[in-house]
C-alpha cells in the first residue's frame, strides 16, 4: 500500500512546533475548509506530516505522525468536520522557507504554494522526499 505524506500549516503565535512537542500530542481540530477536511479523512494512522509556520516564519519546521485517525471534531458546533491526532517526531535539522520551497523545481507547485490557504495538503512522495533533504533531516 503506497504512504501518504501531508503539510499541516499552523499559526505560531497561535500554536508552535514548540508547543505541539511539549504537549506530545495533539488533536488537529478546527478545520473548516472542506478540502481540508477532505484530506484529514485520507490520513491513515503512521502517515508523516510535515509541521508548517504559517504567517509569521513561514516554513517548515517539523515532522510528526499521524497517530489515530479521523473522528468526529468535537469542536463543531454544526456540520460535519473532522480531526485526526497527531504525534511529533522530530524538529527538522534545518527549516526550510517559503521562500526556497518557491525556487526548488520539485516544490514550486506543492498545493502550499498553489493553495495557500488551505491548512491541511497532500504531498507525493518525491515532493516529501525533496524537503526532508532540503531540511537535512533523515525521516
Amino acid at each position: 500500500m503506497a504512504k501518504n505524506y501531508w503539510l499541516v500549516k499552523q499559526e505560531p503565535e497561535a500554536y508552535s512546533w514548540s508547543d505541539f512537542v511539549k504537549d506530545g500530542k495533539a488533536t488537529w481540530t478546527g478545520v473548516r475548509n472542506f478540502q481540508a477536511r477532505n484530506n484529514l479523512r485520507a490520513m491513515k494512522k503512521g502517515d508523516p506530516v510535515l509541521f508548517y509556520h504559517s504567517v509569521s516564519e513561514k516554513q517548515v519546521v517539523g515532522l510528526a505522525k499521524v497517530d489515530k485517525e479521523f473522528y468526529p471534531d468535537p469542536t463543531a458546533k454544526e456540520g460535519d468536520w473532522s480531526v485526526v491526532d497527531l504525534v511529533p517526531v522530530k524538529a527538522l535539522t534545518k527549516p526550510v522557507t517559503l521562500e526556497v520551497i518557491k525556487t526548488d523545481k520539485i516544490l514550486k507547485d506543492i498545493p502550499l504554494v498553489r493553495q495557500s490557504r488551505l491548512s491541511v495538503t497532500p504531498l507525493n512522495g518525491e515532493q516529501f522526499d525533496r524537503l526532508m533533504k532540503l531540511a537535512e533531516t533523515k525521516a
